[in-house]
């Protein structure tokens, strides 16, 4: 069974040499906001990556499909569950999909509601701290990436983004560099300069195969 703790909160009677624990009078004590895992005895730290709270919207994976129930990949140290009553249609092992979170659940998995599969493109993964400077104010940021390359981006708040159309390639380039310059300022004019100084590059080079072969 897993279980969120937080920093003092007691997760074992027994003295267990766990990372990210103490023990104080043959008792451990976690020392950060984790996951704890019963069964394996082992804490996975939660700090900077994505909790799941209700109505959050996610990308995810199917990585299993059975009669009643998928299973969903989702960037966390969570499961993501898909039971039929919360789902349209039948999805396969494989398939990208966008759903919302409905709760989290004392097994330590998170139940999914209204899924829709994404057909084609492709997946890429960054930090969940980073997602809320990638959509930018009123999402500036991520509009300007999605017109700055013809792409179709839908990120989800557990740090998946799916990505489809247009210049990919681009779209992960100044996504990344948003995310490895999250903390500077002035970024999303600098996004703005490189995705037109790309596109006008593009442009020229278009022209001096038109002249070649002219």
């Amino acid at each position: 069974m897993r279980k969120i703790v937080i920093p003092g909160e007691l997760i074992d009677e027994k003295p267990l040499r766990i990372l990210d624990s103490i023990v104080e009078n043959n008792k451990t004590y976690s020392t950060i906001m984790g996951l704890y895992d019963d069964e394996k005895k082992s804490l996975i730290p939660l700090e900077g990556l994505w909790y799941p709270n209700r109505d959050d919207q996610v990308i995810g994976i199917i990585e299993e499909s059975k009669l009643n129930t998928e299973t969903v990949i989702l960037n966390a140290p969570y499961k993501g569950l898909i039971i039929s009553k919360y789902s349209e249609g039948k999805m396969a092992s494989g398939d990208f999909i966008e759903a919302s979170v409905k709760e989290l659940d004392k097994t330590g998995t998170v139940i999914l509601t209204r899924p829709r599969t994404l057909r084609g493109g492709k997946i890429i993964k960054i930090k969940p701290s980073k997602i809320n400077r990638l959509l930018g104010k009123n999402n500036t940021m991520i509009r300007q990436i999605s017109e700055g390359t013809g792409t179709r981006i839908i990120p989800g708040l557990n740090g998946m983004i799916w990505l489809n159309d247009g210049n990919i390639d681009l779209a992960i380039d100044a996504i990344n560099t948003v995310c490895k310059e999250a903390h500077t300022s002035g970024l999303t004019e600098r996004i703005g300069n490189m995705l037109k100084s790309t596109k006008s590059t593009t442009i020229i080079t278009e022209e001096k195969v038109e002249e070649e072969m002219i």
